[in-house]
């Protein structure tokens, strides 16, 4: 066992806690298996990566999934019975699947058929994305995590990897608690470790080290995915080498190598990790705007390279409904509160006055105006769906958006005067926050309404 943990931590630096635990709870050889394991963290901190290189070490029979691509149950059952049967859907067996399954009772019945078939190894389903089993049937996941014992103890062990804690997966009968483990994000060292001793280049080592620590004081407050990053780093470094190559400067002339790179990362900047276009559409544009450096025909190329608004700031989940709230606040009439945000709240009659009226003023031309903390907080409750308890942890998150400058405090100094609190962004930033957590504020503003 210790060889195969220190192999895996060669191949997977700077998760050597996270391989020991897994290591340990997997075991090897006809060990049992634990029930269910659940993984979480953010996306590209090596969950799937670690995981699904322990099985194999350890030789246990593996089927991994991404319940993204599942657009029906039947298909994920289907898919794990072919992996963990060694079934290869093709044209010499006309594309049939190892068994027909329709329904949880079935999908058990053939795991336990197939532990019988292979001689009883050790199985392990990994379950990618599995947030989204949350809106799939209501019994999915607690079968799936008393899967070892529906199937008359089969040994085999369900691992969820999810970018929620576990909080979010409890439901109300037979759910079973996994056992959670936590995978943090890399720090900036590590960052720059994994991203040094997976470089494909022959300049040195300090050479490339300094360029990756220059590219990570850009972007590392922006987005810290390891994948993120590393397909950043790939994309500029042959533009960072070109002064080098054209013979203006040395390896060591790191601020003349810092001018010529700096408006290439800017532009990048304006979408990170390339999440509104692809490389091969960035890598044009970036020829366009230096062609049109050079020809002074910018403007008729500024059409083709517009993006369209983007988040630069990562927010944690709860602190993006706090936003949305503070913009419907500042923005929403409080006298609509109860039209908006109450579910049995009584027909509203329209009449003349109030309809010239409404157009008469905009609130989204007269500005945001202020709000105290419990209308804030009302309406964070009513847009939420789960059930939140006034913690420490949501105030603090206030706080977190005044310091960023999304939501400004007004008064407050005086300990007998209450603070209140407007929201600093444009519509456009918040419809962005928006449809990141599916939230379609249009249909809560009064002006749209």
């Amino acid at each position: 066992m210790e060889d195969i943990i220190a192999e895996t931590q060669q191949e997977i630096p700077c998760r050597g806690r996270q391989i020991s635990f897994l290591a340990s709870i997997l075991g090897e050889d006809d060990s049992p298996l634990p029930s269910s394991l659940f993984l979480y963290g953010h996306s590209g901190t090596g969950k799937t990566l670690v995981t699904i290189t322990l099985l194999k070490k350890l030789g246990i029979v593996t089927s991994h999934v991404n319940c993204v691509e599942f657009y029906t149950s039947r298909v994920m059952y289907e898919t794990i019975l072919n992996q963990l049967s060694g079934t290869v859907p093709s044209s010499n067996n006309n594309y049939t699947s190892y068994a027909s399954c329709d329904n949880l009772g079935d999908f058990t019945r053939h795991v336990r058929e197939i532990a019988k078939e292979r001689g009883d190894p050790r199985m392990a389903i990994v379950l990618e994305r599995s947030e989204r089993l949350r809106d799939c049937d209501a019994n999915i996941l607690p079968v799936l995590c008393r899967l070892q014992e529906l199937t008359q103890d089969v040994n085999i062990v369900v691992i969820l990897c999810s970018t929620l804690p576990v909080d979010k997966f409890r439901a109300s009968t037979g759910f079973m608690e996994p056992i959670a483990f936590h995978f943090p994000q890399y720090t900036k060292d590590e960052l720059v470790r994994i991203l040094v001793t997976r470089r494909v280049t022959d300049y040195s080592e300090e050479f490339y080290t300094n360029y990756v620590n220059l590219v990570l004081s850009v972007f590392y407050h922006a987005t810290k995915s390891l994948p993120e990053l590393k397909h950043l780093v790939q994309l500029n470094f042959k533009v960072y080498c070109e002064p080098i190559e054209k013979g203006e400067a040395t390896d060591t002339d790191i601020k003349k190598l810092w001018r010529n790179i700096e408006p290439h990362l800017k532009k990048a900047m304006s979408s990170v990790y390339l999440r509104e276009v692809s490389s091969s559409q960035f890598e044009r544009m970036q020829s366009l705007v230096s062609e049109s450096t050079t020809s002074g025909d910018l403007p008729q190329l500024q059409p083709q390279m517009k993006l369209t608004g983007t988040t630069k700031i990562e927010l944690p989940f709860y602190s993006k409904f706090l936003l949305i709230s503070a913009y419907l606040a500042s923005y929403n009439p409080a006298r609509t509160d109860r039209r908006f945000f109450m579910k049995h709240h009584g027909k509203q009659r329209k009449t003349q006055a109030m309809i010239k009226a409404k157009e008469r003023s905009s609130n989204q031309l007269v500005g945001p105006k202020p709000f105290p903390l419990e209308r804030l907080m009302a309406i964070f409750y009513s847009i939420i769906e789960d059930k939140v308890s006034p913690t420490a942890n949501v105030f603090s998150q206030i706080s977190t958006l005044v310091t960023l400058r999304l939501v400004t405090q007004i008064g407050g100094e005086d300990q007998l005067d209450a603070p209140k609190y407007k929201c600093a962004v444009p519509l456009d930033f918040i419809r962005g926050i928006a449809r990141t957590v599916g939230f379609d504020i249009v249909r809560y503003l009064y002006d749209y309404a």
